[in-house]
């Protein structure tokens, strides 16, 4: 992969920081947006901004054909069996919330069991524990083994019939785990229950496709993928979501208002009130059919390759003063690299890498429950993508020694 030429598109990345060039490790929070997404959605607004679905004229129907075109482009990426399957929403929390939300007022009951994971992000738990304080719901979670990877011998043990639904991260954003989700769904299926994945990382690394993994409800982000932030999708079967209530109300999702009723309008509308973000969802387009461009597979290979590079450095360069966390094996890992270096705050090694021009992240990652069942307060996190080279891996390391170095000797 000639990543010279894929640097070239992404203008922030050209910008020194701190008077060094920017080694820009903190992917899996947001990604850098190339040039393609950039000009997508600064087009929209220059040549077709218009509210969409309501006006009778010529420029409000092309902006509507353009959103819709959105949404089918999303429906093809994910597999989806029709465009109507695919709700635009802020991003993968808004998602989860409005599944869980949907769920609890029509599914679920006092006394029935969800089923999480411990490596969950935060979002794809506290819109369960809402139903938990709410609605008497128990919340259970799935351990992990010590490489970080989930024990199906406790889902085997955890699911029963009281099991409505089984929620599961695709990709872990601290320890890359990539979670077996088509074993999980045919699990979770055999005893009645729902599937609903977090796929905010692994849609930007690998192809997704929604019938292979068994899934109910999936969701995303595209500000993670290349695309603009404030725009991501909840993919759900067509017959599930035509189920749910309503998540927000207002205008577009109904289809008639009246002083003693309302009727609501049809799927996806019905989960869409109010005006849409029209070109953060053109310029999701734009993102999906640039990593197209690159190729699954030849993304996915180096993928690994950078991830091959962080495990083989870390052991080679720092050995046991660095720790990191997740499957060592890079073929089972994704997107990120969590680590504790002895004897220094994560905070620490963040703000001295910044020095350095390198943007990596630090704390509990928005997974609580996992640091506590690692037994750590925080982490360290880099996590590269398609823009960064192995030379920026070394540079991460030789940032990690005279970090290491520094504390040795003040200590």
């Amino acid at each position: 992969m000639d990543v010279v030429r894929i640097r070239s598109d992404f203008p922030l990345l050209n910008q020194p920081f701190h008077g060094r060039p920017l080694v820009y490790l903190d992917s899996a929070a947001t990604s850098q947006k190339p040039k393609s997404v950039i000009e997508a959605e600064s087009e929209y607004y220059r040549t077709e901004n218009a509210n969409v679905h309501r006006g009778v004229y010529a420029l409000s129907v092309e902006a509507t054909e353009a959103y819709e075109s959105a949404r089918a482009r999303v429906g093809r990426f994910l597999g989806a069996r029709s465009a109507d399957e695919v709700v635009f929403v802020r991003g993968a929390t808004e998602g989860i919330n409005l599944v869980a939300s949907g769920l609890g007022r029509k599914l679920l009951r006092r006394g029935d069991r969800v089923l999480s994971t411990v490596m969950e992000h935060h979002s794809n738990i506290v819109p369960w524990h809402f139903l938990r304080e709410n609605s008497g719901i128990e919340l259970d979670f799935l351990d992990i083994d010590a490489e970080g990877q989930l024990r199906l011998d406790d889902l085997d043990r955890q699911l029963d019939r009281r099991t409505k639904v089984v929620t599961v991260g695709h990709v872990s954003n601290v320890l890359g785990t990539v979670n077996p989700v088509r074993e999980i769904s045919d699990r979770a299926h055999a005893v009645g229950a729902l599937v609903v994945v977090d796929a905010a990382q692994s849609v930007p690394h690998v192809p997704v496709d929604v019938q292979a993994l068994g899934a109910d409800f999936l969701t995303f982000s595209g500000h993670k993928a290349l695309g603009p932030m404030g725009i991501g999708a909840l993919w759900g079967r067509a017959e599930l979501l035509r189920e749910l209530p309503p998540y927000m109300g207002g205008g577009e999702m109904i289809r008639e208002v009246h002083r003693d009723r309302v009727e609501y309008g049809d799927v996806p509308a019905r989960f869409e009130a109010g005006t849409p973000n029209v070109a953060g969802a053109i310029g999701l387009s734009a993102a999906l059919d640039y990593l197209e461009r690159i190729g699954w597979d030849t993304l996915r290979d180096y993928d690994h390759r950078l991830q091959e590079a962080l495990v083989q450095g870390g052991r080679e360069r720092l050995g046991n003063r660095l720790r990191f966390f997740g499957p060592t094996d890079p073929s089972r890992r994704e997107a990120v690299f969590s680590f504790a270096l002895d004897g220094v705050h994560p905070h620490d090694v963040a703000s001295l890498l910044d020095a350095e021009g390198i943007c990596v992240r630090a704390g509990h990652h928005c997974a609580q429950p996992l640091m506590e069942r690692l037994g750590v307060p925080a982490l360290t996190r880099a996590s590269p993508y398609l823009y960064n080279s192995e030379d920026e891996i070394d540079r991460l390391f030789d940032g990690l020694e005279k970090i290491a170095a520094h504390f040795a000797r003040a200590s």
